[in-house]
């Protein structure tokens, strides 16, 4: 299969390039070339601007593009209207912050999408836009389209550190915070896994739309399994959610979800069936340890508490 990856040097990007290169695909990457590290697997590159370079496409086919970088529906229609004759299938990788706020206990597929008006600025309108994307995909592909709506993506070259601070917060040992209660909801995907059910879905010639995200874990069980992989005799320190809330230090504690939404699960029953197969979460944690150190433990982080932060925290719960 010949496959048109735009945004492909970069984390998701990175992930279906390696997958589709070693299932035997053919991966054209379409991308801007600030990014392209010397151990991706082979493939040709195009260096070029989505929104001003896409005539580089024109007299080219391929059986399907996948377009992980794609934020506002005027640069989607741009690679769209540009690829509508030249492409068999256009995979649109989207979020599950498509979906309308307050959401139901359990998220499918067909759960209420979120609109501009309903939202603020910045981050805020992420998800609505996102929305007006996959619209855009719709509308141009009709059955030839495919979204994927992935819920958070971590592991191993993750620019976020979002989860990545939690598993090295965990290797570091003492006392460690961790916010609310136990039991509430803690869901990711492994950016592998992710990579590996996109390509598989091309392989399937499979339409519509796909959550796509792990089992469904509880944080104190997560946390609990971050400490015995790193063997570092973590302890962690439970804060109540309204001595977070109160400090607004919610932001600290990456991809945690206070009240209501921290009981909310993203079923992803459906890519399941189509063949979505998420690895062992100790699996996960040792291969972002072991990135994350390959890296030299770069500060400061992207995300999560500082040391100095952190002791200034549990210094006020001692007092």
């Amino acid at each position: 299969m010949r496959i048109l990856l735009i945004g492909g040097t970069r984390f998701v990007g990175r992930h279906v390039l390696e997958q589709a290169s070693a299932r035997g695909h053919e991966v054209t990457a379409l991308h801007r070339g600030q990014t392209e590290p010397p151990d991706l697997p082979p493939a040709e590159h195009l260096h070029v601007d989505r929104e001003t370079g896409l005539q580089v496409l024109t007299g080219r086919t391929w059986d399907a593009v996948v377009d992980v970088c794609g934020y506002a529906p005027r640069i989607v229609r741009l690679s769209a209207a540009a690829l509508q004759g030249s492409v068999g299938r256009y995979c649109f990788v989207s979020s599950e912050s498509v979906y309308a706020e307050p959401h139901p206990s359990v998220v499918t597929e067909t759960a209420p999408l979120a609109t501009l008006g309903a939202s603020e600025g910045g981050w805020g309108w992420y998800g609505p836009l996102k929305v007006l994307c996959e619209r855009v995909v719709d509308a141009v592909f009709g059955q030839r389209a495919l979204v994927v709506r992935p819920g958070y993506v971590v592991g191993p070259h993750d620019p976020t550190d979002r989860f990545t601070s939690w598993i090295r917060r965990a290797a570091r040992g003492g006392r460690m915070l961790a916010p609310g209660d136990p039991t509430s909801v803690f869901q990711f995907v492994d950016g592998r896994d992710l990579g590996a059910f996109v390509v598989a879905l091309l392989e399937a010639d499979a339409g519509g739309a796909f959550n796509a995200d792990g089992q469904p874990l509880e944080l104190g069980a997560f946390l609990e399994t971050c400490v015995a992989v790193t063997a570092a005799g973590t302890e962690v320190v439970w804060v109540p959610e309204s001595w977070v809330l109160e400090r607004r230090l919610g932001e600290l504690f990456p991809m945690w979800e206070p009240g209501a939404a921290g009981r909310v699960v993203m079923d992803a029953s459906k890519a399941r069936r189509a063949g979505l197969a998420n690895r062992p979460i100790e699996e996960t944690i040792t291969a972002t340890l072991g990135w994350d150190r390959a890296r030299g433990l770069p500060e400061p982080m992207g995300a999560g508490l500082t040391p100095e932060r952190e002791a200034g925290l549990l210094a006020q719960l001692e007092g």
